[in-house]
């Protein structure tokens, strides 16, 4: 049988599901299950709107924090420091052991280092002329 590759910049959503299906029982048959649970913490203003927020998940005895933000107005107000900690204690409290997230250099990563994250990986031009930078971090129960 020949098979054709498709590229397509808007793929079908059930296509994508057989893609991440195919990939889950892959891992589950190696003793890697998917237990992805998504996190999700917001910071919302007196109208109720969100000035902020923490998007991840946990799965593999991991938090994984995809995105972190603070509305300009709203940093060094200790926003994004109370959304981490909330973030690890619930990772904590799902049995997760560590935390992993990625930031870029004009981003936040003396913010993550200051939590006591550490750098384990750096991609070069990403985007072009900077640096993304891959964190970890030991959780310790309590």
């Amino acid at each position: 049988m020949e098979c054709r590759i498709e590229l397509t910049a808007s793929p079908d959503p059930a296509d994508v599901q057989v893609v991440s299906d195919g990939l889950d029982a892959y891992n589950a048959a190696h003793g890697a299950p998917m237990d992805w649970v998504p996190l999700a913490i917001f910071v919302r203003d007196g109208q109720g709107n969100i000035a902020g927020g923490l998007i991840g998940g946990t799965f593999w005895g991991w938090l994984y924090v995809g995105r972190l933000w603070i509305e300009e107005s709203l940093r060094g107000q200790g926003y994004g420091s109370r959304l981490l900690a909330e973030a690890e204690q619930e990772a904590v409290r799902r049995g997760c052991h560590h935390v992993c997230l990625d930031t870029q250099d004009f981003q936040a990563r003396p913010f993550y280092e200051k939590h006591g994250y550490r750098v384990y990986g750096e991609v070069s031009d990403m985007p072009l002329g900077h640096s993304r930078y891959s964190l970890e971090k030991k959780l310790t129960p309590g």
